[in-house]
C-alpha cells in the first residue's frame, strides 16, 4: 500500500534557519570580541611591554672595543700594529646545542682542534650570554661560505675585528710583550667599564707595563637586525677612543744585532744609554713566537713552552740571576782605590793561588801557573784573581757591600717593565738573616771575584757599567720614550730619572779604571784585545767567567771545555761601554755554559756596538733586517 506524500512545513523550516543563523552570528560576535580585547591587550594595556620587546628584537645594543695603540722604536719602526680581520663568534645562550653546531660550522670551515678545545675552554670560563670566538683571521672565501648558509646558524656571527701583529716576531718578544685572551683573574681587577667589548690585555714586556695608554676607552651602537638577526644599519653610534701610541727607545737594528750575535747561545744582551739610561736593547733567547699568545694559546702548546728545558718564556734579560764573575772587577777597583787600600802603582804577586792566613785551602786564579807581580791596571787588563782576594780581603765584606750597592749591584733599578728579579749582594746581616751563620772570610775572597753568594741580573750588570762610564752618575733604566698626546699627535717625551750618584774622593781615580778597562780590549795583555782590534772607537769593557761547578783542592789544571758536560760549563760574561771619552751606550752580555767571556761574550758586545754606533738606517729600509722567517710575512687574512 502506498506512503502519504509528506507535507512541507515553512514554519519549522524559517526557525531551524533563523537558530542557525543566530548561533552563526552570536559565533561572530563573540570572534569579533576576542579579537577586539586582543586588540585592546596588545594596543593598550600592555602596549608599552610589547613595544619594548618588539625594539629589543628589532634594536640590538653593541660595545664597540676601541683600537689599541701602536707601539713603535726610538726611530718610528712599527713593533706592534693591528690588522683587520673577521672571526666567526658564537653566543652558547642562543644556540640549543653548541657541539652540534660547532660540528656544523667545521663543515663550512676548517676549525683545527686546537680552536676548537680554546673555544670550549673559553665557554667553560665565561658566562653563556657572552659571544666567543671560535676561528680567527678567517679568509674572504670562508666568509663568503658561511654567509650563503646563515640562515642555518642561529646565535652564530662573523664580526669584523683587529688583531695584534709583532713585525720582529721572535726578536723583541721578551721587550715587546704580547697580547693574550682576558682572563677572570684579570677581570677581577680591571675597572669592568672600560673593558667591556674588549677581548685581549697585555700581559708581558711593554704590552703589559703600558696597558693604561695602549688601551683606549669603549664606544657603543645600536642596530636594527632583522628577524633572522642580521645588521641591517646602525641606527645609534658613539665612536670609541682609541689607546695611546708609544715610542720605546729601543733601537731597532741594535736589537736585531744583539740577538743575531748571541746566535745559538742561552743567554742575554742588554744595552743601555749611559747619560740617559734609554734602553738601546734587550733580549733573552731562547725566545717565543709572541703571536702564539694573540689569538688565546691551546693548551698542549703552552705545555710545550713550560716544558721546554731552555725556558723560553723567562726573560732573562731582567729575571736572570747569575753570579757576576770578573765584571765586578773594575767596581771593586773603584772601592780599593777610594779607600787608600790600593794605589795605581800597588803591586800583588799571583802565584796562582791564593791562601788565608792560618789556612791551607787554596784559592786559584784562573791562570793556574800565576800572572807574576800585578798593578791595578794589569790586573783589570788580565783579570787577576789574586790581586782581588787580596783586595776584598783588605776591603772586607762591610765596606764592599756598601760601595757595590752604590752602583745598583743587588737591588731593582726600577725599570719601567715587569718582572725585574733583584739579584743578591751578601752582607753579614744577610747571612745571619737567611742561614743564621757568620760570615768567613772566604766568603769575603769569592765576593771580591763576583762569585759566592753574589747575583746579579744583565741589566744590573749594565746599569753598573754605565755609572761607570758616567764617572758615577747614575740615571734609572727605562723603556718608554715618549707617549702620543689624547688631544694630538703630539709626543709627550719621557724625562729621564737621576738616582743617587757614587761620589768618589777623587774624581781622578775614574780615569784610572777607565783606562784599565780600555787596556783589557785595546792591549796587546788584554784577555778581550781580539774584541777591540780595527774598531772605530775606543771601547773600554771587562772579560767575565761565572762558574757553574768549581773545582776541587786536588784539580791543579782546569779541564778542557770539551770534557765539561754542557750544563757544568762556565758562563761567559762581558760588559763594555763605547766611546771611552763620549759614551753613548754601555752593554752587558751573558752567554750561558759558554765558557770564556773573551771569546764568546767579548765579540756579542762588540757587533752591538757597532750596530749602534752605525750611520743611521732609514726607518722604511730596517724591516729588509729581519729575516722573513721572523718578519711574519704572512700576514693574516684582511677583510
Amino acid at each position: 500500500m502506498a506512503r502519504p506524500a509528506q507535507i512541507k512545513n515553512p514554519v519549522l523550516e524559517r526557525q531551524q534557519v533563523a537558530l542557525r543563523a543566530l548561533t552563526a552570528g552570536l559565533g561572530v560576535l563573540v570572534l569579533l570580541g576576542l579579537l577586539l580585547y586582543r586588540q585592546i591587550d596588545l594596543q593598550i594595556v600592555h602596549h608599552d611591554d610589547y613595544a619594548t620587546r618588539s625594539d629589543d628584537n628589532r634594536m640590538r645594543p653593541r660595545i664597540v672595543a676601541p683600537a689599541r695603540g701602536l707601539i713603535f722604536d726610538r726611530n718610528g719602526v712599527v713593533l706592534a700594529e693591528n690588522l683587520p680581520t673577521y672571526q666567526l663568534e658564537i653566543v652558547p645562550e642562543q644556540v640549543e646545542s653548541l657541539e652540534d653546531t660547532v660540528t656544523a660550522l667545521a663543515k663550512l670551515i676548517d676549525i683545527p682542534e686546537a680552536d676548537r678545545a680554546r673555544f670550549y675552554q673559553r665557554v667553560d670560563d665565561g658566562p653563556r650570554f657572552g659571544s666567543y670566538a671560535l676561528r680567527a683571521r678567517l679568509t674572504p672565501e670562508e666568509v663568503a661560505r658561511f654567509e650563503v648558509n646563515r640562515q642555518k646558524f642561529r646565535g652564530v656571527e662573523i664580526r669584523a675585528a683587529l688583531t695584534r701583529r709583532y713585525p720582529l716576531g721572535e726578536y723583541a718578544a721578551h721587550l715587546v710583550g704580547y697580547v693574550g685572551s682576558i682572563t677572570q683573574a684579570d677581570l677581577d681587577r680591571l675597572d669592568p667599564r672600560r673593558y667591556r667589548g674588549t677581548r685581549r690585555i697585555g700581559k708581558v714586556g711593554a704590552e703589559a707595563a703600558n696597558e693604561h695608554l695602549l688601551h683606549g676607552e669603549p664606544g657603543s651602537k645600536i642596530i636594527e637586525a632583522n628577524a633572522q638577526g642580521r645588521a641591517l644599519r646602525d641606527l645609534d653610534y658613539q665612536r670609541p677612543t682609541a689607546g695611546q701610541d708609544i715610542y720605546l727607545t729601543v733601537d731597532v737594528p741594535t736589537q736585531i744585532a744583539a740577538a743575531d750575535a748571541l746566535g745559538e747561545h742561552n743567554g742575554a744582551v742588554v744595552a743601555l744609554a749611559p747619560a740617559t739610561g734609554e734602553v738601546l736593547a734587550l733580549v733573552s733567547k731562547p725566545t717565543f713566537d709572541p703571536h702564539l699568545f694573540v689569538d688565546g694559546i691551546d693548551y698542549r702548546t703552552y705545555a710545550n713552552l713550560n716544558a721546554d728545558m731552555g725556558r723560553p718564556l723567562f726573560n732573562r734579560s731582567l729575571q736572570g740571576q747569575y753570579p757576576p764573575g770578573s765584571t765586578v772587577k773594575p767596581v771593586m777597583a773603584l772601592s780599593g782605590l777610594d779607600a787608600g787600600i790600593v794605589g795605581t802603582n800597588h803591586r800583588e804577586l799571583c802565584i796562582g793561588y791564593f791562601v788565608l792566613p792560618n789556612n791551607e785551602r787554596r784559592y786559584r786564579d784562573w791562570k793556574r801557573r800565576g800572572h807574576g807581580y800585578m798593578n791595578l791596571r794589569d790586573s783589570i787588563a788580565e783579570s787577576c784573581d789574586v790581586y782581588f782576594y787580596k783586595l776584598a780581603l783588605d776591603m772586607g765584606i762591610d765596606r764592599i757591600h756598601s760601595f757595590l750597592g752604590g752602583f745598583g749591584l743587588g737591588a731593582e733599578t726600577g725599570i719601567d717593565l715587569p718582572g725585574e728579579k733583584d739579584g743578591l749582594l751578601p752582607s753579614r746581616d744577610w747571612k745571619r738573616r737567611a742561614r743564621s751563620e757568620s760570615w768567613y772570610p772566604g766568603e769575603t775572597l769569592n765576593i771580591g771575584i763576583g762569585q759566592g753568594f753574589m747575583t746579579t741580573t744583565p741589566l744590573q750588570l749594565a746599569h753598573m757599567t754605565a755609572v761607570v762610564a758616567m764617572r758615577g752618575q747614575r740615571m734609572q733604566p727605562f723603556a718608554l720614550s715618549a707617549v702620543t698626546s689624547p688631544e694630538s699627535d703630539d709626543l709627550l717625551a719621557t724625562q729621564p730619572n737621576a738616582l743617587p750618584p757614587v761620589n768618589l774622593r777623587d774624581p781622578r781615580h775614574w780615569t784610572v779604571v777607565t783606562q784599565a778597562m780600555e787596556a783589557v780590549t785595546h792591549a796587546a795583555n788584554g784577555t778581550a784585545r781580539s774584541s777591540g782590534k780595527d774598531a772605530a772607537y775606543r771601547m773600554a769593557g771587562k772579560t767575565g767567567t761565572a762558574q757553574v761547578a768549581g773545582l776541587s783542592q786536588e784539580d791543579e789544571d782546569a779541564p778542557d771545555l770539551e770534557d765539561v758536560p754542557l750544563e757544568l760549563r762556565d758562563h761567559a760574561l762581558f760588559v763594555a761601554f763605547a766611546p771611552t771619552d763620549d759614551p753613548q751606550i754601555a752593554v752587558a752580555v751573558i752567554a750561558e755554559h759558554a765558557g770564556s767571556g773573551g771569546k764568546i761574550a767579548a765579540p756579542i758586545a762588540r757587533a752591538v756596538i757597532d750596530a749602534y754606533m752605525r750611520e743611521p738606517t732609514p726607518p722604511e729600509l730596517i724591516s729588509a733586517l729581519v729575516p722573513p722567517a721572523h718578519n711574519h710575512a704572512a700576514e693574516p687574512a684582511r677583510p
